[in-house]
């Protein structure tokens, strides 16, 4: 594991913060963090690296304790709050995170690094840029030199706080294919965000962070499942029906109407737990006289799996 944490705990006099937290993340996979504004979510990564200390729990990266200097060396990050000096150039702030990471000033000014910083540049979209000082930056091209700074020393592992944030629909487009673009080369990301298009779009697993408690973690495709729903296609409708089969669905089941008409043709919307449920309603249409003319699975959004986890809340609230 390149990530590994054990009830990992911090919490504010505030009472925000997160408990209790346990997580493994696999070398070569994206790995999404997600909840409202307040969850505790930066919290949980200020802790990961080394820039909060956690009131209890444990944990590992790369097989050394957080916060051990060690544990850092091979390690990207990219903060959602950053701020770099305006004075500088793109390419000052790189060689100043270099040195800030152990290189000497002669490191810093040689050909290799040069072309490492060219490189990186090109792959963060801020070419021909480099010899710009920071305030002729907007604030998007801000947002990708701080992931250039983040990608700067090639690091095995990537945790990128809110990397989108300031970008438009096209600079979000193009992260994502970065980070499938490290994923092939064998890097590990953890992403922290609100924009659940991206997740869904890249991620292999998810965590869900809740008023600081791990509501769920998996994979994507569990996360999605679990939104599952079906469409019954059926005739011989009656209104009635609806009540007298709710009282023989089994738990966790529903039934809605999403559409009927004067004939006896309806489609009826199902949320069940699984396909033997549905095998189950199937068989109770078809004692009732109706007959089945089509079943179809309508997948979950990522969207719906978020209100639903958070209790419909909105995303907001104070940030942790």
């Amino acid at each position: 594991m390149i990530l590994q944490t054990d009830r990992l705990s911090k919490t504010y006099s505030s009472g925000t913060g997160c408990s209790n937290i346990s997580l493994s993340i696999k070398q070569g996979q994206i790995f999404g963090l997600l909840g409202p504004n307040g969850a505790g979510k930066s919290t949980f990564v200020k802790m990961v690296v080394g820039l909060l200390r956690p009131d209890s729990g444990s944990g590992t990266l790369f097989g050394k304790p957080i916060g051990d200097p060690e544990s850092r060396v091979k390690l990207g990050y990219l903060p959602e709050l950053f701020r770099f000096q305006d004075w500088l150039t793109g390419a000052e702030v790189l060689r100043y995170h270099a040195g800030l990471h152990g290189m000497t000033r002669a490191q810093t000014k040689s050909a290799s690094f040069a072309e490492r910083m060219k490189e990186v540049f090109r792959i963060c979209g801020l070419n021909e840029r480099g010899n710009d000082r920071v305030r002729q930056y907007s604030k998007g091209m801000q947002q990708r030199l701080g992931l250039a700074c983040a990608l700067l020393m090639d690091p095995e592992f990537i945790i990128l706080d809110e990397p989108s944030s300031a970008l438009d629909p096209i600079g979000r487009y193009e992260v994502r294919q970065l980070l499938e673009q490290l994923r092939s080369a064998g890097k590990t990301i953890f992403l922290n965000t609100h924009l659940l298009e991206d997740v869904e779009a890249v991620c292999d697993e998810v965590a869900f962070l809740h008023k600081g408690q791990l509501r769920a973690s998996g994979s994507m495709r569990d996360m999605l499942q679990r939104g599952l729903s079906w469409e019954f296609s059926v005739s011989g409708w009656l209104p009635e029906l609806q009540e007298e089969l709710r009282g023989q669905l089994l738990p966790g089941m529903a039934i809605d109407v999403a559409k009927d008409a004067a004939d006896g043709s309806a489609v009826l919307k199902v949320a069940a737990g699984d396909r033997e449920q549905i095998g189950y309603l199937i068989r109770l249409l078809v004692e009732e006289g109706l007959t089945v003319y089509e079943v179809v699975p309508v997948q979950g959004s990522l969207e719906a799996w978020f209100l639903s986890m958070s209790g419909g809340e909105a995303a907001g609230g104070a940030r942790t």
